[in-house]
């Protein structure tokens, strides 16, 4: 099933290559580079992923603070195969390939361990503010170069919110896109690829597949190091406030201790 999925994804982002190029050389209304890929796979296929994330609710590890309110899963061996297929499929080199040809980006790798990636859901008021991922893997060796979210939940719009959000420099405005079912996004990451989730207004879950690929190269001349750095909207003046108080304490300890957000998620095994 995994090499199935990742035939379908793989010939399907070749057949839209230069298109998606386009997109990701001229991103609007956001410095941050990204594309979209609508009806990644046949419905069938997205509608029986959705099934399985409705799963007991004692696999999902709530997290809640003013830096988001959702829930998460990594050890995706204990579901259904049908997880780890999808999963799994973007860690296929066609996949990887496809996508370096599309960004421009060479020696990508892909993290089976999914180190910060896996499930995740949110219900109705959850969310998730503007931020910047941590800049490397679980062992600092690789750089993190893209998020791809690949969303199945059911007929979703904008109306439902839980719409991901691409934000300006200063993050004053965000370019808000839907997390439509059988979409996939595609976003370059650093240390000013500042995104978030608008709040969850749906009483159904939001369900995203969440994959990193990462390369030993800096995608800046210069090394660097961050853990995952939050801040406010631009309404939530204390959440701002806090957040660079936050942000700089957490990676303090992280750069001290080599312990960063994120590594107790981490898949315990892995195809």
């Amino acid at each position: 099933m995994k090499k199935e999925f990742s035939k379908v994804i793989s010939k399907k982002l070749g057949l839209l290559e230069s298109e998606l190029k386009d997109a990701w050389v001229s991103p609007k209304g956001t410095h941050t580079r990204f594309f979209i890929v609508d009806e990644l796979l046949p419905l069938q296929d997205v509608e029986n992923i959705y099934k399985e994330f409705k799963v007991d609710e004692a696999f999902w590890i709530p997290r809640s603070s003013f830096r988001e309110k959702k829930y998460t899963f990594a050890n995706i061996d204990k579901l259904h195969p049908i997880i780890g297929a999808i999963t799994d499929s973007f860690h296929e080199e066609s996949v990887l390939r496809a996508v370096s040809n599309i960004t421009g980006i060479d020696n990508l790798e892909s993290d089976p361990s999914l180190y910060a990636g896996g499930l995740s859901k949110m219900v109705k008021g959850d969310f998730l503010n503007p931020h910047i991922d941590n800049s490397h893997d679980g062992s600092r060796r690789r750089y993190r170069r893209l998020n791809l979210l690949f969303y199945v939940s059911p007929s979703w719009s904008l109306e439902n919110g839980g719409s991901f959000e691409l934000w300006n420099r200063d993050v004053t405005e965000p370019v808000a896109l839907a997390s439509k079912c059988n979409r996939l996004i595609v976003m370059e990451t650093g240390d000013q690829t500042y995104h978030s989730v608008s709040e969850v207004k749906s009483e159904l879950p939001r369900c995203c597949v969440s994959n990193y690929f990462f390369s030993k190269s800096s995608p800046k001349k210069d090394d660097y190091y961050h853990v995952t750095s939050f801040t406010g909207r631009p309404n939530q003046l204390f959440q701002r406030w806090y957040g660079s108080f936050d942000n700089y304490l957490r990676n303090s300890i992280a750069k001290i201790t080599g312990v960063s957000r994120g590594k107790s998620q981490a898949r315990r095994k892995f195809r």
